[in-house]
C-alpha cells in the first residue's frame, strides 16, 4: 500500500515524487518504458532555471529521477494498462501486478503533434521543434517555418520573429483558424508572411534541416524552399484516455478544480496532461510540486 502513485515521470511526476518523498509519503512513481517525458527528445535546453549554460534535456531528467530515487521514491519503469479511481484505495495495473495507493498523482504529459513527414523524426532538436520559447533563440537571423493555423502558431511566429530573421507561417487551409487579434498581430509584423493551402511533406537535410518540400494542395504543385528551422504548432495530445472516471475537457486535457485536484477526490493532476497554455518543463515542475503538497494536506485530513 503507498500513500502516493504517481503516474508519468517528466519534470511533474518527477518534481512531485521529490516533494512527497521528502514529506516522508511512500511513493511509487510508474514511469513509462519512455520515462522522462519530452524533455528525453529536446537537445539543449537553456531556460531551466539554474543552468546558466543550458543543460542536455535527457541529463536534466536523469538529476532529477536520481534526486527523487535519493528521497526514497520507487520507480518503474513500465507502462501502466489502466487505473480503477471508483473505489479507495485506488488500483494501478502495471503489467501484470497491481499497486494500491491512498491517493494519485496524474502526471502523464502531452505529445506533440508532429506532421509524420519523410525527414522530420530524426531532426527533432535538429532544427525541428513544438516550442518556440525553447528554441528561437538557436535560430538567430535565420529563416524558419511555423505549421500551424491557430493561436499556438501565431504565438510561436511573434516569439521567433524577436530572433529569426524570416517566419513563414504554413497552413494547409485558405483561412487562418487563429482568433483574429492574434491573426492581425501576425500579419501586421513585417518579418511574417503566409503560406496558405499548402502543406510541408518533406523535410530536407543531412544532420540539420536545410529546406522543405511544401505540396499546394489546390494545385497539387511541390515546391522546395530553403529553410533553416521548422517550428511544429499544430497542437498537442494529452495523455489521458485511459482514465475512466476522471473529467476531461473537449481536446482531452484533465480538468482541473481547485488547484491541482481532479473530480475524483485522492486524485490530482500535474503538467501537460491538463496544462494545454504554457506546456514549458518549469510550469510542469511546478504544478508538480503543488499535486504533491495538495497530496500531502489531504492525507493528513484523511488521518486526523
Amino acid at each position: 500500500m503507498y500513500d502516493v502513485i504517481i503516474l508519468g515521470s517528466g519534470p511533474a511526476g518527477l518534481t512531485a515524487a521529490i516533494y512527497t518523498t521528502r514529506a516522508n509519503l511512500k511513493t511509487l512513481v510508474v514511469g513509462g518504458l519512455n520515462w522522462g517525458g519530452q524533455l528525453m527528445l529536446t537537445t539543449l535546453v537553456e531556460n531551466y532555471p539554474g543552468f546558466p549554460d543550458g543543460i542536455q534535456g535527457p541529463d536534466l531528467m536523469v538529476a532529477m529521477k536520481k534526486q527523487a530515487e535519493r528521497f526514497g521514491a520507487e520507480f518503474i519503469q513500465a507502462d501502466f494498462s489502466k487505473a480503477d479511481f471508483s473505489k479507495k484505495p485506488f488500483t494501478v495495473w502495471v503489467g501484470d501486478k497491481t499497486y494500491e495507493s491512498k491517493s494519485v498523482i496524474i502526471a502523464t504529459g502531452a505529445e506533440t503533434k508532429w506532421l509524420d513527414v519523410k525527414g522530420e523524426k530524426e531532426k527533432i532538436g535538429r532544427g525541428v521543434s513544438s516550442c518556440a520559447p525553447c528554441d528561437a533563440a538557436f535560430f538567430k537571423e535565420l529563416d524558419v517555418i511555423v505549421v500551424g493555423g491557430g493561436d499556438s502558431a501565431m504565438e510561436e511566429a511573434l516569439v521567433l520573429t524577436k530572433f529569426a530573421s524570416s517566419v513563414t507561417v504554413v497552413h494547409r487551409r485558405g483561412e487562418l483558424k487563429a482568433s483574429q487579434i492574434m491573426q492581425e498581430r501576425a500579419q501586421n509584423n513585417s518579418k511574417i508572411k503566409f503560406i496558405l493551402n499548402s502543406e510541408i511533406v518533406e523535410i530536407l537535410g543531412d544532420q540539420k534541416v536545410t529546406g522543405v518540400k511544401i505540396k499546394n494542395n489546390k494545385t497539387g504543385e511541390v515546391k522546395e524552399m530553403s529553410i533553416n528551422g521548422v517550428f511544429v504548432a499544430i497542437g498537442h495530445m494529452p495523455n489521458s484516455s485511459l482514465f475512466k472516471g476522471i473529467t476531461l475537457d473537449k481536446e482531452g486535457f484533465v480538468e482541473v478544480y481547485n488547484q491541482t485536484k481532479t473530480n475524483v477526490d485522492g486524485v490530482f493532476v500535474a503538467g501537460d496532461v491538463h496544462d494545454s497554455r504554457y506546456k514549458q518543463a518549469v510550469t510542469a515542475a511546478g504544478f508538480g510540486c503543488m499535486a504533491a503538497l495538495e497530496v500531502e494536506h489531504w492525507l493528513r485530513d484523511l488521518e486526523s
